[in-house]
């Protein structure tokens, strides 16, 4: 397939790495990129410095060729940001983090504002939160970190696939997040503690001046705890599916009625959980 990027006043040839390419242009046209000095200069400092620099004579002298290390295809991401057409379609987080690392290298500013925003797009952070923590803290971006450190709460990190991502993640980063999901699971399960105003007409009171929670509670409040520790977030432990097994076990007939009554006590206790520190 022939690049889009083929124009006939092009005065210096991008090679992709390939496994055709070799040191002339007799490569695949998909490997070759016909692009202009002045464009690649006003985008990238990187290629200011390159073409500022005395070049060695070529065997073929028309026109110079340039090979890099990076594929056709992040290549020709690059060049959709440089050029003014439509910016190229970030489809995977793979293709991101490539494309990431080439603007990087070739020190594209503005395109690295432009993957920074996609990085801690929802698509990925709900699908791969601890990918996209390992990629903001390997490009030493904070604000995604921040961001990406948050939305890790929702899963086990420690049972995660294993990926290439993940190898470039620092001790530092890494225990910084484990840290982060430590101290909040310790300080949301300390806040598990029942509110004397909270009853069922059945099964609970005040017996010999001690207070007796309803038969719901123990269940919720031991279930509750191991879910903080493996994902210290409120998503799942108010939700009613959860709430609703604890009615189940304990075999109450009123107590579903007073789990229902208790919606402010919940909603209370949800709040503090959300207030706690949720970001490294």
């Amino acid at each position: 397939m022939t690049s889009p990027f083929d124009f006939d006043d092009a005065d210096v040839l991008l090679r992709a790495d390939s496994p055709h390419a070799d040191l002339s242009q007799n490569a695949p046209d998909a490997d070759i990129f016909r692009v202009h000095r002045c464009i690649l200069s006003t985008a990238s400092p990187f290629f200011r410095t390159m073409f500022s620099l005395p070049q060695p004579v070529a065997s073929c002298p028309d026109i110079p060729v340039i090979a890099v290390t990076e594929s056709g295809a992040t290549l020709e991401a690059l060049l959709r940001f440089i050029y003014p057409v439509a910016d190229p379609p970030i489809e995977t987080l793979d293709q991101l983090s490539l494309v990431l690392n080439a603007a990087r290298k070739y020190e594209l500013d503005f395109v690295v504002e432009a993957l920074r925003k996609l990085l801690v797009s929802p698509r990925y952070l709900r699908a791969w939160p601890l990918r996209v923590y390992a990629i903001a803290t390997r490009h030493d971006l904070e604000e995604e970190a921040r961001i990406a450190s948050t939305a890790t709460l929702a899963i086990n990190i420690l049972d995660c696939p294993l990926h290439e991502d993940l190898k470039s993640i620092s001790a530092y980063s890494y225990h910084r997040l484990l840290q982060l999901h430590k101290q909040r699971a310790e300080a949301a399960t300390k806040l598990l503690e029942i509110h004397d105003d909270v009853k069922c007409m059945l099964c609970n009171g005040t017996r010999y001046g001690t207070f007796t929670p309803p038969r719901w509670w123990p269940d919720f409040q031991q279930r509750a705890r191991a879910e903080l520790r493996l994902r210290p977030t409120t998503d799942v432990v108010f939700s009613m599916q959860f709430l609703a097994q604890s009615a189940v076990q304990a075999g109450c007939e009123r107590c579903a009625g007073s789990i229902l009554a208790a919606h402010w006590f919940f909603a209370q206790l949800k709040d503090q959980i959300d207030s706690l520190p949720a970001t490294i």
